[in-house]
């Protein structure tokens, strides 16, 4: 069911966040994750994470956030390319499917199946009725997935043409960085205008009930960061139990057998309510 679409007009870049409130909100966040984490792999549950956005928009330091939380036997980040020839010559959708988490894990998209319909669009790589319709073939599969139980986030980094060439000239002056600077990026700049029409169509066609678009105000990092582990936290929580899990009783007994355990640890651990 469609519902109302953000627009990035709308988005207010302004919105910052003091270094003491992130670093103590970071925490907290992080902190939750590890039990959402837990509380999937004991109940079987998946999540998805969609990170879209402006170059440079910083998908890549939320990421980072959110991997320091988690725990990467259960927690898989794909970065997303251009299609190898073995995919080009199939569905776009394919990769994607290959790639869903099994039950009990979470997977991050660094970019995604919507690039169908911004970067295949914007740069006719894809004739026009094959984009057109991916936004029907990009809901029904958002749709599938989501009925069979996974949890799926969206998420896009918003910044301003000007912020973005700031962090441009950075990592140009930065020895560490200058790797994530491409050609691409400078062309990529004289397209704003038909970027910007096709992400507002892009919300406009999939932003749906069960999986809305959040989009992140990102010209401050910080507070871009924190807006998104919220809205992941938000939605992987909903109707979830985060309270540990009870300590089986063959494992209770050998811990008694070799720890000193005193009687109200162990009804605690045991699930035991006096």
């Amino acid at each position: 069911m469609p519902v109302k679409a953000p627009r990035l007009k709308d988005v207010d870049l302004s919105l910052t966040i003091s270094t003491t409130a992130y670093e103590k909100k970071l925490a907290k966040l992080q902190r939750t994750l590890m039990q959402i984490q837990q509380a999937y792999l004991l109940s079987g549950r998946s999540g998805v994470i969609v990170f879209e956005g402006w170059d440079a928009a910083g998908k890549g330091g939320a990421i980072r956030r959110l991997s320091t939380a988690l725990d990467p036997r259960s927690f898989k980040v794909w970065p997303i390319g251009a299609p190898r020839n073995y995919y080009a010559q199939r569905h776009f959708l394919l990769r994607f499917m290959e790639r869903l988490p099994p039950s009990g894990a979470i997977t991050v998209f660094d970019r995604s199946w919507y690039g169908r319909v911004l970067v295949e669009r914007v740069e006719e790589l894809t004739p026009p009725e094959r984009w057109r319709a991916g936004y029907r073939e990009i809901n029904d599969f958002e749709r599938m997935i989501t009925d069979d139980g996974v949890r799926l986030v969206k998420l896009f980094f918003h910044i301003s043409p000007e912020e973005q060439l700031q962090r441009f000239e950075q990592r140009l002056r930065d020895p560490l960085k200058r790797w994530k600077l491409t050609y691409e990026d400078f062309r990529n700049r004289n397209r704003w205008g038909d970027y910007e029409e096709a992400i507002d169509e892009m919300f406009a066609k999939t932003s749906t009930s069960a999986s809305p678009w959040t989009v992140v105000p990102a010209n401050s990092k910080k507070y871009a960061r924190i807006t998104a582990l919220e809205a992941i936290v938000k939605a992987f929580r909903r109707d979830v139990e985060l309270k540990p899990p009870v300590v089986h009783q063959s494992v209770l007994s050998e811990a008694r057998d070799h720890l000193d355990l005193d009687d109200e640890l162990i009804a605690s651990l045991s699930g035991r309510t006096e």
